[in-house]
């Protein structure tokens, strides 16, 4: 006799009876109606909604992760942006101080009152340029050009050539020196006479830290260079550069004028202080 071979569909819906008994009685405690089919459904639930639920976990873990980043990164951009503020609070704090510095150093050591010159400005605002760089001036900046354009009475003659024989010098106007330097008669730089409207360069590398008006030189620009060297460029018409802005050798910083109370025509007058000494500008650069 041939055994009936059964399909797919009578084994999955073929009905099964499950039947639990107690051990010490055998009495009957569950009865469980079943077919494959219904336990292959069964099945495939419980593992939708474990992986729903694992996905879901996942991506909350995911998202904690990501607000504990946010969080972390935030934290970093505030610690950057304060010590980035406290850097420039130390720069600016650096800058007075050597600001002090050098005042006091040209100054013969002697300490200084800040005072503005209230009636000077007064009398020199119609004097100004509207194109210009600074039109505002504070005690400090007052103080501090007064220093350079008067001189003093204690400054040396003799200074340390070796300090500056190795920086490469550019000449700041192509034109006729005028006037030489004379500290005998405390005229510490040259005059140099060029066209009208020639453009004023920088000597050499380095930082403006003067840009300004002054009753008696006009629109004055300071560089701060290597080897404790600054250079002044005075009587201008025009000022192009900001105090705190780098320039390079050769860069135009001003234009040729006649400005200020201690000038009798259109001419650059032009200064090198080395360690607060003023030195020859015609002993490194030729005109």
């Amino acid at each position: 006799m041939t055994k009936e071979r059964k399909t797919l569909y009578e084994r999955l819906t073929k009905r099964y009876l499950l039947i639990i008994h107690r051990e010490e009685n055998l009495k009957e405690e569950v009865t469980i109606n079943f077919t494959f089919a219904k336990l292959i459904v069964f099945l495939a639930v419980i593992f939708g909604i474990l992986l729903i639920f694992s996905t879901l976990v996942s991506e909350g873990i995911r998202a904690a992760v990501a607000r504990k980043d946010d969080a972390l990164t935030i934290d970093r951009q505030i610690v950057r942006l304060a010590m980035h503020v406290d850097s420039l609070e130390i720069a600016l704090q650096q800058r007075d101080r050597y600001i002090e510095e050098v005042r006091t150093m040209i100054n013969g050591g002697k300490p200084l009152v800040l005072e503005e010159p209230k009636q000077a400005a007064t009398n020199q605002a119609d004097k100004k340029s509207p194109t210009t760089v600074d039109t505002e001036m504070n005690p400090v900046d007052v103080a501090f050009r007064k220093d350079f354009e008067v001189g003093s009475e204690n400054v040396k003659v003799n200074y340390n050539k070796e300090d500056l024989k190795n920086m490469m010098f550019f000449p700041p106007l192509q034109g006729m020196v005028l006037k030489k330097y004379d500290y005998a008669k405390k005229h510490y730089g040259v005059d140099v006479v060029a066209q009208k409207n020639e453009p004023i360069k920088s000597a050499a590398d380095g930082t403006v830290i003067l840009s300004s008006w002054t009753q008696d030189s006009g629109y004055v620009i300071a560089i701060q260079h290597h080897s404790n060297l600054i250079s002044f460029y005075k009587h201008n018409s025009v000022l192009l550069k900001k105090v705190g802005e780098d320039v390079r050798a050769g860069d135009i910083i001003a234009i040729i004028g006649n400005s200020g109370e201690l000038t009798d025509g259109p001419h650059l007058h032009f200064e090198l202080w080395n360690n607060g000494v003023p030195i020859n500008p015609e002993d490194f650069i030729p005109f």
